[in-house]
């Protein structure tokens, strides 16, 4: 089994935009996302995009005004961010997003880790220490902003553990869903056509099962005012925000 780092670069980044589907559409479904928050103004402000992949957030943040750096461990996800960016101020870093802390010189007035990019973590104890590092950077008046799937409320079973991606006349994409007591094993199974036949390739990688209390608390104890949010499809939306003492 790879770590979520290597089962990107090997196996989903470069197919994650034709996961996505309609890029555009994906764009603005972040921007809303954003715009559903009551982010700072931006005029002048930092923000920070942890996990920023091919730079769904990053985008919608750089074009409200935010100067923004993307870190992602995935080059190839950068790449595609760096390839739309255009003129927006937008810093793309490939980098381990644990090590945030000695890539940006100030305080930070937005830090998001969206898209179950949380559960990506190795232990429950690393995603206690990006909270610590987290709040250490936030700006008076900052806000970090995290989403991610809930897989510790509810256990999927029998045929239900199989969940269909995306698919179309040359690639069909299947996620197997596996449990353990703190984590699930994801399996994605790709298929791509190749000449009359079709291949299939298969990568498996970890993710935490972090229940939303959980992760409400660890933050509340760095000292942020917490909110949190049930959305679509299981995912789960913590809001942080550095109030002050």
């Amino acid at each position: 089994m790879r770590t979520a780092a290597a089962h990107y670069d090997s196996h989903l980044g470069r197919i994650y935009a034709w996961m996505l589907g309609d890029f555009d559409a994906a764009l603005q479904r972040s921007a809303a996302e954003l715009s559903d928050l009551a982010l700072p103004a931006s005029a002048g402000k930092t923000a920070l995009d942890l996990g920023a992949g091919l730079g769904l957030h990053a985008l919608a943040l750089a074009n409200r005004g935010f100067k923004v750096t993307a870190v992602d461990s995935c080059g190839m996800l950068l790449d595609e961010l760096e390839s739309r960016r255009g003129e927006l101020p937008i810093t793309p870093i490939v980098a381990d997003f644990l090590t945030f802390k000695q890539l940006v010189e100030n305080e930070v007035n937005v830090i998001v880790c969206m898209g179950d990019t949380l559960t990506h973590l190795p232990e429950f104890s690393t995603v206690e220490s990006l909270f610590e590092s987290v709040a250490h950077s936030l700006a008076q008046g900052g806000v970090f902003v995290t989403t991610f799937r809930d897989y510790a409320t509810e256990t999927l079973k029998g045929d239900a553990r199989f969940i269909s991606v995306r698919a179309d006349a040359e690639r069909i994409l299947t996620c197997f869903i596996e449990y353990q007591e703190h984590r699930v094993t994801v399996h994605d199974l790709l298929h791509e056509r190749s000449g009359a036949g079709w291949r299939q390739s298969v990568s498996s990688y970890p993710k935490l099962r972090l229940a939303p209390e959980w992760v409400a608390s660890r933050l509340f104890e760095q000292g942020l005012t917490v909110r949190r949010d049930s959305l679509q499809n299981g995912m789960i939306r913590v809001v942080a925000t550095n109030n002050g003492a």
